[in-house]
């Protein structure tokens, strides 16, 4: 399963999503504990999804278990070591055909966040 976080495509693989460890850790978060958690951690770490990998492929595997139509999550922090409350979230359901052109492009090394935003979070739209 394809999950768009800011500018990354990450594959997370179906059986990875519940294995028993993790549902029992988690099931009492709801999704807004979760989102605070993605807040916590791209306070700490903005590029998260760059310099942390396996944390960012965690928080999506979180997001897609307390809300499994989205697919795609933008947190933006202002600078590191903000406070979390001052790291912006947004999500999206996008369409599969527009995931797997942003995957193909990831992989041949043509993915930038100028590209991931234009074809959705258009915050640079004006």
């Amino acid at each position: 399963m394809l999950f768009l976080l800011n500018d990354v495509v990450i594959n997370v693989a179906a059986q990875d999503l519940a294995p028993p460890l993790t549902v029992h850790r988690f099931a009492e978060l709801d999704f807004e504990a979760v989102c605070e958690l993605g807040q916590e951690l791209f306070a700490d770490h903005p590029r998260l999804q760059h310099t942390h990998p396996e944390r960012a492929e965690r928080l999506c595997m979180l997001l897609l278990a307390k809300a499994a139509r989205i697919n795609a999550a933008l947190f933006v922090a202002p600078s590191q070591d903000c406070r979390s409350e001052d790291v912006a979230v947004r999500f999206a359901e996008i369409d599969f055909p527009l995931l797997a052109t942003l995957s193909d492009r990831q992989t041949s090394g043509r993915l930038t966040p100028v590209y991931a935003d234009s074809q959705v979070w258009r915050r640079l739209a004006a």
